[in-house]
């Protein structure tokens, strides 16, 4: 469930980037796309990763 949940923040991040093409002004553009890196770099780090370590291989034993 974790890991639909990452992948879903991952998305949403990718997205808001995107949707940052339709500004005019450069920094608010700018603003928006590191605000979507944000995003998405917490999707892969903070919640992937933490459910893909609950079951690592190096765990079972």
């Amino acid at each position: 469930m974790m890991i639909l949940v990452g992948i879903l923040i991952t998305l949403s991040g990718f997205v808001i980037s995107v949707l940052s093409l339709a500004l005019n002004s450069n920094a608010a553009r700018l603003g928006v796309v590191l605000l979507g890196l944000a995003v998405s770099l917490f999707g892969i780090i903070g919640v992937l990763n933490r459910a893909y370590l609950k079951n690592a291989i190096w765990k079972k034993g």
